[in-house]
This record gives structure tokens, sequence and C-alpha cells, in this order.
């Protein structure tokens, strides 16, 4: 009786040693495991995000382009998708009309710059020649007209001649009198410097017709439409022969500088505290399923307005206040434009 007494108690101690032991080793695995665990849940961050929905669009948004003045497309020289420069002819209307105010208007300039050489030049070598040929030839006939008046006006006076004689000679020194002081005039006009306001006259006549020449020469070039910016044609609105006004609206073509990639994003009113420019983001897409474009915040709105996104959900409130934010994707991620996306807004780090 006494030895297996002796046998259960030892049994019992076996066993509580057992217990205890298997306890302390339990204890000091939870002891060692949890130190690392709870540093590097201590240690963890949580990056808390902002979720909007947006919409890809290019940097320059999208341009409508049209012309200055009314007319009818003689061609237009671009297609959708094409790659354009800026200042490249995108299409011309019919401009043969154009055409020819500007050459009369380079023929009248060039009448009027000769009209000032011919001022300031003063006359041609042979034109004062010729009068002062003329000149010389009118003070003869003055000379032999006068001598001729006076011989006959002394006959007359001595009864030789009658005096019908004498007062036709005299007519005639008036005349030979008259026609050498018209030559000897034109000399002296010829031979003269330019009056200045003569030369003024002139100028100004020039300085015009220049003007009227750049005037035509502008109207010209509104006949052909260029693109403002470098970028892609999205969408071609008009065809050769149809007719553009200026009177409403009627663009030739819509373009775009897609050379990076931005997404308007539509942050509800209750979150617009959080956003910053310079913040990091990324966008996903339901085409682009499990891919992240990243980006950062470049502009954020001053004014709350009306929700430019709409998804399909049928419990979509349509009368929340948004805060327009653009946000510029990284180089690289060419996401189609107009493509409907889900934007998530890095806006703070904390811990749990």
């Amino acid at each position: 009786m006494g030895v297996e007494a002796m046998k259960s108690r030892g049994m019992m101690i076996l066993v509580a040693l057992a217990v205890v032991s298997t306890g302390t080793l339990v204890g000091l695995s939870r002891q060692q495991g949890a130190g690392p665990r709870e540093v590097a849940a201590a240690s963890a961050t949580s990056q808390e995000v902002v979720a909007a929905p947006g919409r890809v669009e290019a940097i320059s948004e999208e341009v409508k382009v049209s012309a200055e003045i009314g007319g009818r497309l003689a061609v237009v020289e671009v297609e959708e998708g094409d790659r354009i420069t800026r200042g490249q002819v995108l299409a011309r209307l019919e401009n043969a009309d154009y055409v020819a105010r500007v050459a009369s208007a380079e023929a009248q300039l060039r009448q009027r710059e000769a009209e000032l050489r011919r001022v300031v030049n003063g006359a041609r070598s042979q034109e004062r020649r010729e009068a002062l040929a003329e000149l010389k030839a009118n003070e003869a006939v003055l000379e032999n007209t006068r001598v001729e008046m006076n011989r006959r006006m002394t006959g007359y006076q001595q009864g030789v001649f009658a005096k019908e004689e004498a007062d036709r000679a005299e007519r005639e020194y008036g005349v030979a009198k008259g026609r050498h002081e018209a030559a000897k005039e034109r000399y002296e006009l010829i031979e003269d410097e330019a009056r200045e306001e003569d030369r003024s006259r002139a100028e100004a006549a020039v300085a015009l017709a220049r003007a009227q020449l750049d005037e035509a020469r502008a109207w010209l070039e509104k006949t052909y439409i260029r693109s403002p910016l470098a970028g892609t044609v999205l969408r071609k609105h008009k065809r050769e022969g149809e007719s553009v006004s200026t009177q409403f609206d009627s663009p030739i073509v819509t373009l775009a500088d897609d050379s990076t990639r931005r997404v308007r994003v539509d942050v509800d009113e209750t979150d617009v505290g959080k956003i910053a420019v310079g913040q990091r983001a990324y966008v996903t897409a339901d085409a682009f399923a499990g891919q992240k474009f990243s980006g950062k915040v470049v502009r954020v709105g001053r004014l709350l307005g009306k929700k430019n996104v709409r998804t399909d959900e049928p419990t979509e409130r349509v009368d929340t206040k948004i805060l327009e934010t653009l946000v510029e994707l990284d180089s690289g991620r060419e996401l189609p434009l107009g493509l409907r996306v889900d934007a998530f807004i890095e806006v703070a780090s904390r811990r749990p």
C-alpha cells in the first residue's frame, strides 16, 4: 500500500513537472516570437488614400480649331490620329480673290516706289538734255520774233509797213515769249532738287501702299488654318467643299497636346482638406485590370462644383459637390484620352 502510494505520488509529480515544462516552453516560445512581431507592428505604417473618379485628358485639354473668316474649304490636309506640329497647315479656304488682292497691292506698291525715286533722283539725263534743247530753240524763236517786231514797228513808223503787219509781228513776239518762259520753267524744274513737300507726299504714298499690301497678305494668311500647338488630331469635323462661318461654332478639327496625360479627378467635398499639390497618386481602370498608373497632383481647384465624371451606378448621387483636382501621370503611361478611371491620392501616413 505504501509502495503504491509512493508510485502514484511519483507519477503525479512527473505529470506536474511535464505540465510546468510544457508551459515554460510555450511561454518562452511566445516571448521569443512576439518580440519581432511587436516591433514590426509598431514600426509598420498605413498609407491613407482619397479615392475619387476621374477622366483621362491631354495636358492641353481639347482645342477646337476653326477659321477666322468664313468661306468654303478647298482642302483639309489632316486626318484623325495624325501627328502635327505647331504652325502646320491643317486646312485652306478657297482664296483666289485674296491672291488677286495681294498681286494688285504689290503692283501698286511698285508704282508708288517708282514715283518716289523719280522725286528724289530728279529727271533722267535724257529729259534734262531735251529740256535744255527746247529752251534754246525757244530762245532763238524769241530773238527772231523780237527782231522782226522791231523791224516792222520801225517800218510802220516810216510808212513802209501797214499797221496790221506791225500788230501781227507784235503778237508773234508775245507768243514766242510765252513759249520761252514755259520752256525755261520746265528746265529749271527738272534741274532743281525735289521740294520737301513733294518728297513727303511721295513717301506717304509709298507707306500707304505698303500698308495696303500688308493688309492684303494678312487676309490671305487667314485662309490658311494652322495648328496652334504640337499634338494629335482627335476629331475631323469638316471635309473639302464644306462651308465654315464665323457666325456660329464651326470647328474644322479638334486637337490636343497628348505628350503628357493627366487625370481630372472629382474629389468629394468631404476630402478637399486632405488634398495638396505634390502628393503622389495612382489610377486604375477596368480596361487595364491589375495595373496601376502612377503620377502626382499638379493642381487643386479653388471652387467647388458639380460632378464631372458619372459612373453607371444607379445609386450614384448627382448633387454631390466636388473639387476638381489634376493628377499628371508619369511619362510612358499612354492611357486613351477620355477613359474613365478610379484615382487614389496618397494623403497621409499614420501608425495603427
